[in-house]
């Protein structure tokens, strides 16, 4: 690990650590692609004593993509579902976070090194002007190459997969419909995160592996 390696780390830990800030919060921001299934035969109900029963074949209904953006210490996350996860499209849905957080300054943003995650992505979305309101509100902090396990967004994806988009999703729409009822209900509940792992943490458990 060397010294851009812990750079980063130190940054995203750091961030973490602040108490919240209305004016300036941190989110982690993330995707997740999904594949569409339609069940090739119609499932067997769930019964007192038996879970609901699935045939193991399927029917592929191509791909979608779930945006997710949380912000850990207010329970607050915001999701969008997409046909793909072009740079466009990231771009549009940082335009709707940034929309979402009217009162905010500055938003400081995880997120990883996907090459849809740059400041470039805004230039081919949007013209020049409006490309520059939505980045002035943004501060983008990127988590080490191969570390993306830094960013919360990634917690939030799991505890979404958990709670919803694990089943098998027929099509866009009821993907739509099921990845919403979740987000708001993990809002209306104000589901926060509990990020434990500090830069001491990680001095502890990784130093061994710094490249000084």
């Amino acid at each position: 690990m060397n010294a851009e390696f812990r750079k980063r780390m130190y940054d995203i830990l750091e961030l973490y650590l602040e108490p919240y800030d209305s004016k300036s919060p941190v989110l982690g921001v993330d995707e997740k692609p999904k594949q569409l299934v339609e069940d090739s035969r119609k499932p067997i109900p769930m019964r007192p004593g038996n879970a609901e029963k699935y045939d193991y074949e399927y029917i592929r209904n191509g791909k979608a993509n779930i945006f997710v953006a949380v912000e850990p210490k207010h329970g607050k996350r915001i999701t969008q579902v997409t046909e793909q996860r072009t740079k466009k499209d990231f771009a549009k849905f940082m335009q709707d976070v940034v929309l979402s957080y009217p009162f905010a300054k500055k938003l400081r943003i995880v997120l990883d090194n996907l090459n849809t995650h740059f400041k470039s992505s805004f230039y081919e979305a949007f013209e020049k002007g409006e490309a520059e309101k939505i980045l002035r509100k943004l501060e983008f902090h990127y988590t080490p190459k191969h570390a993306s396990w830094l960013n919360v967004a990634e917690t939030e994806i799991g505890a979404l997969d958990a709670q919803c988009t694990s089943r098998r999703m027929k099509n866009i729409s009821f993907l739509r419909e099921e990845v919403k009822a979740c987000t708001k209900m993990r809002n209306k509940e104000k589901c926060k995160i509990d990020w434990r792992f500090t830069k001491e943490d990680a001095d502890r458990k990784l130093a061994k592996h710094y490249v000084t």
